[in-house]
């Protein structure tokens, strides 16, 4: 398949998968996890946005109270759940069985599109193939979910890779929203077609500026530190016009003339800061 596949966005309830910014999922319930001696209707499935059912017997509850439905890695071998589990008329999360290449994993994607409404998202979680991820992405056009409960501290990697969500534990989410919000927006293009959702979008680049803009203060006073004249004194104009050239090729439609009042006033704060902190 060509890598120039439109994307296939999926919609978990007011969760759009595979369009826009990347999205977190905390809300994912194993009935296969955890002792089995209550019902799975109420409160163990209530609010779950991912359910993955144990047996056949599961699949009603989870079609009452779930967005989606996972066929998980464990089973993906398990044909006839499998099959019910796709025909159950919710998405269906689709993950790679660790030694599954991908030939399986997305031949098993395109049964569970056949058996159900065509609504498939794939998933990589356990110690997850990043590169995959992003080669089953791009041969199948369809979305995918990277599971970094296990180590949150992939998150960030997990979006660079072309990850359209991340599936966590409540107690990372926020890590995880980082992690959307600020390589999302250095990485991820998006094409927003509200007034609302544009300022969203905006507010995420906003973000990953200030993050950057904290950065380069840091680095800044550290060079402060170190030079023989340091402060305003030391200012290298010649230096700076290169940075402002070099930055226009990243920005064409700025220009030079535009970033340089943009670059002049982020070196200003910079020092101004390198200056209070030696006061101080």
């Amino acid at each position: 398949m060509s890598s120039t596949l439109r994307r296939r966005a999926v919609a978990l309830g007011d969760l759009l998968v595979g369009h826009g910014p990347g999205v977190v999922i905390s809300d994912r319930v194993s009935l296969r996890a955890g002792p089995r001696d209550a019902p799975p209707e109420g409160a163990v499935l209530e609010g779950a946005v991912l359910a993955e059912p144990a047996t056949a017997a599961d699949l009603p509850a989870v079609a009452e109270h779930a967005r989606a439905v996972v066929v998980g890695a464990s089973w993906t071998r398990d044909i006839p759940l499998v099959r019910a589990a796709a025909g159950l008329g919710l998405p269906v999360v689709v993950e790679r069985r660790p030694a599954a290449g991908m030939e399986e994993w997305l031949g098993l994607a395109d049964y569970c599109a056949l058996q159900g409404d065509g609504q498939v998202i794939l998933c990589e979680g356990g110690r997850p193939d990043l590169g995959l991820m992003r080669a089953a992405r791009a041969a199948s056009g369809r979305p995918v979910l990277a599971d970094v409960s296990a180590d949150p501290g992939l998150s960030a990697a997990a979006v660079a890779a072309g990850a359209d969500g991340l599936i966590v534990s409540p107690a990372d989410r926020r890590v995880a929203e980082e992690a959307v919000t600020v390589v999302g927006a250095l990485l991820r293009d998006e094409a927003p077609a509200t007034l609302p959702e544009c300022r969203q979008a905006i507010d995420r680049v906003d973000a990953a500026l200030a993050t950057l803009l904290e950065r380069r203060a840091a680095l800044a006073g550290r060079v402060q530190e170190i030079k023989p004249v340091g402060g305003f004194a030391g200012r290298d104009l010649g230096r700076e016009r290169d940075l402002v050239a070099r930055m226009a090729v990243r920005a064409p439609s700025l220009g030079p003339a535009r970033l340089a009042p943009i670059m002049n006033a982020v070196i200003e704060a910079g020092l101004h800061l390198a200056e209070e902190r030696t006061t101080h």
